[in-house]
């Protein structure tokens, strides 16, 4: 979701002027996928890299989270919407981690929309935190390093419970993808939009979907082998 402090800059605002103002399109983008029907949706909030950001705008952006998992959990509740944060928790406040923990349990039954979000998060990260997982496991005997294979890198990461992502959409006129779900992203159809994300709208999120609806998916075959799965 980026282009937050070039909308602010352009409109002569500070940059957490911007960060409020992306809270609309956040809460659009989820209604919208809801509607439908897409079954997850991973919102990457802020990444492991932007605690170098100055200290007041960080600041300002955890005081923003608050704010919003207070306004928004219960009316994402009523609409059986399954919220959880994905990243490193440590690095947060006592008092904002203790808020996505209620959060978490306030939906952890509800059966529609997944919706997670990445607060302190790196692909690297998730990456690392797996293969950590796996040493704990082969030093402690549960498994042997000849076990290590894909499915059990995988089955250790943040979204192991979620199928790989489908689309990517990245808004702000980047072509990269940050440190984001680097292993979940090995297939996934990425969009590039150079709409600021607080400008982002439903049009923008339908171009997207439209993009990804006329791709072709291979992973890895020829068009006639794909076709005939």
């Amino acid at each position: 979701m980026d282009g937050n402090g070039r909308w602010a800059q352009a409109r002569g605002q500070p940059r957490h002027a911007g960060h409020k103002a992306g809270i609309e399109p956040v809460r659009m983008t989820v209604e919208a996928c809801g509607e439908l029907g897409v079954g997850a949706l991973t919102l990457f909030a802020f990444s492991s890299e932007n605690w170098q950001r100055p200290a007041d705008e960080v600041a300002r952006l955890m005081d923003l989270f608050m704010e919003a998992l207070q306004e928004q959990v219960e009316e994402l509740h009523r609409n059986g919407v399954r919220l959880r944060f994905i990243g490193e928790r440590r690095s947060l406040s006592v008092r904002l981690q203790a808020r996505l923990n209620e959060a978490e349990d306030r939906t952890r039954a509800n059966s529609g929309l997944n919706v997670n979000v990445a607060v302190g998060y790196g692909g690297r990260w998730d990456i690392v935190q797996a293969a950590r997982a796996l040493a704990r496991s082969c030093t402690s005997g549960a498994m042997s390093a000849d076990a290590i294979d894909e499915q059990a890198l995988h089955a250790r990461l943040s979204l192991a419970e979620l199928p790989d992502p489908d689309l990517f959409i990245r808004t702000g006129g980047e072509h990269r993808i940050s440190n984001f779900l680097l292993w979940n992203l090995a297939y996934t159809e990425l969009h590039f939009c150079d709409v600021l994300w607080p400008d982002f709208s439903r049009a923008d999120l339908q171009t997207a979907l439209d993009h990804f609806a006329g791709r072709e998916r291979r992973f890895g075959l020829t068009g006639e082998q794909a076709g005939a799965r």
